[in-house]
């Protein structure tokens, strides 16, 4: 079993940075690919970023392509995900996920484990 609990969200302005975290706990982090997914009002949850067990092969989703930045510290259990020139568009409940597999996966059905989810809101 592992335990993910995401914070870091809040309310910025379009043009700004944020950076979520995503604490995990339980079985061996670094036996796990993470991921980011965001789910906006009245839209199915998507994919954003995902980073292999190693850290050495990260995947991002076109819409957030040279604005995001994911990484991890094994050391601290901990995934991260750099947001940089938000956009309007990119509000939504961000979701932190592990599988239970070895490369940067891209698809829902892929993790196994989901945090709760925090709140990004960027206003114009």
């Amino acid at each position: 079993q592992v335990q993910l609990v995401e914070s870091g969200g809040g309310l910025v302005q379009a043009g700004d940075s944020l950076r979520l975290s995503c604490a995990a706990s339980g079985r061996t982090f670094s036996r796990y690919a993470m991921g980011w997914f965001r789910q906006a009002p009245g839209k199915e949850r998507e994919f954003v970023a995902s980073i292999s067990w190693s850290g050495s092969r990260t995947y991002y989703a076109d819409s957030v392509k040279g604005r995001f930045t994911i990484s991890r510290d094994s050391a601290k259990n901990t995934v991260y995900l750099q947001m940089n020139s938000l956009k309007p568009e990119d509000t939504a409940v961000y979701y932190c996920a592990a599988a239970a597999v070895v490369y940067a996966a891209v698809s829902n059905g892929e993790y196994d484990y989901w945090g709760q989810g925090t709140q990004v809101t960027v206003s114009s």
